[in-house]
């Protein structure tokens, strides 16, 4: 039997989707590349999303007004929070071998 993930009730469903949504953008393929030069010029790692947050690089990468990402995070409740962390961490463990190998330095543990 494999490992099967709780399902938790979203609770703030509209800021959650948003959030969300501003995530994918930055993962697809034609901004990935300037999300993790951006990481990189700014020397944050790519597991820290709340330094990530805290300096906007989502919203400069998805083409959001400065703070949209972080005001998002912050209205929901750590419930959704927790989500939206591993729904991101997800997301930059799916980025292309080849561009994890470019920004190998955003990737470092420490």
């Amino acid at each position: 039997m494999g490992f099967e993930q709780a399902t938790i009730k979203v609770v703030n469903e509209r800021e959650f989707e948003e959030l969300k949504r501003s995530i994918e953008q930055v993962f697809a393929a034609d901004r990935a590349a300037k999300f993790l030069k951006t990481l990189a010029g700014r020397g944050i790692r790519a597991r820290d999303v709340d330094k990530i947050l805290a300096a906007d690089v989502i919203d400069a990468a998805a083409g959001s007004k400065a703070g949209t990402a972080r005001g998002l995070y912050q209205a929901l409740p750590v419930s959704d929070q927790a989500q939206v962390r591993e729904f991101y961490l997800s997301k930059i463990e799916e980025v292309d071998s080849a561009l994890r190998a470019r920004f190998h330095k955003v990737y470092q543990y420490s």
